[in-house]
């Protein structure tokens, strides 16, 4: 179906998101940094990057490239000191969800699959752009 990026250093909590979407065809791919997560998504740009809130402290959450229609889903995982860390407005505007999980990982799957299918929706899951007016 669509490609999802996790960016994170919770290794058991995004296996066990990154089963949960893969269980309804999603491809899931792992970043532990920005730099990691730019260069994945930059090889496969993902519809959706589920990043973590303690890594989205400022603005570079809103660098990471996405396919067309594409959003950002910030996590926090349950009981963690994440709580504490205050996030730049931009990445708060630029936000669609801040969930914590696994407590809300029905609600990502459903948001996932709402993105999908605005792209789908809307026609931006294509790129019809010539590659000489594209932006990399």
């Amino acid at each position: 179906m669509a490609t999802i990026l996790l960016v994170g250093t919770d290794e058991p909590l995004l296996e066990g998101v990154a089963q949960s979407l893969g269980a309804v065809g999603h491809g899931v791919r792992f970043a532990a940094t920005f730099a990691d997560a730019v260069e994945v998504a930059l090889a496969e740009r993902p519809i959706v990057a589920i990043v973590s809130h303690a890594l989205a402290a400022d603005a570079r959450a809103l660098g990471i490239p996405l396919a067309p229609g594409g959003a950002l889903v910030l996590y926090r995982s349950g009981g963690a000191s994440e709580r504490t860390a205050s996030l730049a407005p931009a990445v708060v505007r630029g936000a669609l969800a801040d969930l914590t999980l696994p407590l809300e990982r029905h609600r990502l799957i459903a948001l996932v699959a709402a993105v999908c299918e605005r792209a789908r929706a809307t026609g931006r899951e294509r790129r019809d752009t010539p590659p000489e007016l594209r932006a990399y």
